[in-house]
């Protein structure tokens, strides 16, 4: 049943991410490019996001052992401290973004929708993934 559900809500979030045009990675260099053809229109998504997930990880991040719908728990991060792991990936993540006008869900998007140069992001994306796993990933 959850896999039903996570193929519904995948799919909800698929279709408002063409419909609002933020599969389109013109939309995110615009926004990138302040001094040039800006678009705001990304800061509203942005905001929208942040208004609809605000509240319920306040209270998540309340509770003794956060759990899914499905009983499952949900693993939120313990530290709050910036430290230059995050600081690089951070950066890493950034420069990537505004290179290639792409994050991770819109990559898989993009496929759908039949551009299939986001392959070349998802590929180095999975690199990136991969490093993570074999290095970091262990550690923590």
């Amino acid at each position: 049943m959850k896999n039903i559900f996570a193929f519904i809500f995948g799919g909800l979030f698929a279709t408002g991410l063409m419909f609002s045009g933020m599969a389109n990675p013109q939309k995110v260099l615009n926004f990138l490019d302040v001094f040039g053809t800006w678009d705001a229109s990304l800061a509203f998504v942005m905001m929208g996001a942040i208004a609809v997930a605000f509240i319920p990880f306040q209270v998540l991040s309340k509770q003794q052992a956060p759990k899914t719908v499905f009983n499952e728990p949900i693993l939120l991060p313990k530290n709050t401290q910036l430290d230059p792991k995050l600081i690089t990936g951070s950066a890493i993540f950034g420069i990537g973004w505004g290179l290639a006008g792409i994050c991770p869900a819109p990559s898989l998007t993009l496929v759908g929708l039949g551009h299939y140069q986001a392959f070349y992001f998802i590929i180095a994306m999975a690199i990136g993934v991969i490093v993570y796993n074999k290095t970091l990933g262990e550690k923590l």
